[in-house]
C-alpha cells in the first residue's frame, strides 16, 4: 500500500493520469460515434448515462482485471465485438426510421457505449491497476480522473464529426485497430505463433482497421437507396 506522503504515490498518480489521457481517448471516440445520430437535446443524456454505465463496469473490471485478461479467447471475442460495433457505426442513418421513439434510440446508444467500453477498458484497467501498485485509493482515483477526460473528449469528438464526416470513418478505423491488436495478444494463441513476424501486433492492428472500414463502406454502399440514380435517369428521358 502506497503512502500518500511518499514520492512513489505521486509518481503513481502522474502515471495514472497519463494512462487515462492516452487510453481514455478511445472511449471518448466510441461515445461520440454512438451518440452522433441522437438529437442535440439527447446527446448529453446519452453521454451521461453511457459514461455512468461504463464507469460502473470499469469498477467491476478492476477487481477481476488480471483474471479476465488470462481467460483464453476473451480478447478474440472482444475484438470481434469491436469490429462489429465499428462496422455498424459506419453505416448511414436510415431516414425511413427517423421517427423511431427517442427513448429507444437513446437506449441503443447507451447499450453500444457500455458494450464497447467494457471491451476496450480491459487494457485501461490493467494499466491503472499496475500503476496503482495495489492501492485501492489510487484505483478509485484513476476511475474518477477518467470521467471528465472521457466526457469532455466525447463532446469534442461529436463537434468534430458534425463538421468533418471523415472523423466517423477514422473512429471506425480506430475500433478496428484496437480489435486487431487485441486478437494477437490473446493468451489462447501459442506463444511462438507470431514470434517470427516483426511488428505482428501493429500489422494486425492495421489489418483490423482496414477490415472494419472496408466492410463498413461496402455495406453502406449497398444500403444507399438508388432513388437519386433513378431520378437522374428519368429526367434524361
Amino acid at each position: 500500500m502506497l503512502d500518500i506522503s511518499t514520492a512513489a504515490f505521486w509518481i503513481a498518480v502522474a502515471q495514472i493520469i497519463l494512462i487515462d489521457i492516452l487510453l481514455g481517448g478511445d472511449n471518448a471516440v466510441v461515445i461520440a460515434l454512438a451518440c452522433r445520430k441522437l438529437p442535440d437535446e439527447q446527446r448529453k443524456k446519452g453521454i451521461f448515462w453511457g459514461v455512468v454505465g461504463a464507469i460502473g463496469l470499469r469498477i467491476v473490471l478492476i477487481f477481476f482485471a488480471l483474471q479476465l485478461l488470462a481467460v483464453p479467447w476473451l480478447k478474440v471475442v472482444g475484438a470481434l465485438l469491436l469490429f462489429w460495433i465499428g462496422v455498424k457505426l459506419l453505416l448511414p442513418e436510415d431516414d425511413a426510421h427517423g421517427d423511431v421513439a427517442a427513448s429507444t434510440t437513446l437506449a441503443g446508444a447507451i447499450k453500444t457505449i457500455i458494450v464497447a467500453d467494457a471491451v476496450m477498458s480491459l487494457d485501461n484497467v490493467i494499466a491503472v491497476a499496475g500503476a496503482a501498485n495495489g492501492s485501492m485509493l489510487l484505483v478509485v482515483f484513476g476511475i474518477l480522473v477518467s470521467i471528465p477526460i472521457v466526457v469532455w473528449g466525447s463532446q469534442l469528438v461529436l463537434k468534430l464529426m458534425d463538421r468533418y464526416p471523415i472523423v466517423i470513418t477514422a473512429g471506425g478505423a480506430l475500433l478496428g485497430w484496437i480489435g486487431g491488436g487485441m486478437i494477437v495478444t490473446d493468451p489462447a494463441l501459442p506463444p511462438n505463433l507470431l514470434s517470427g513476424i516483426p511488428y505482428a501486433k501493429t500489422i494486425a492492428a492495421v489489418l483490423g482497421a482496414v477490415l472494419v472500414v472496408a466492410i463498413g463502406k461496402w455495406l453502406a454502399a449497398r444500403a444507399t437507396p438508388p432513388a437519386a440514380v433513378e431520378l437522374t435517369d428519368s429526367s434524361k428521358g
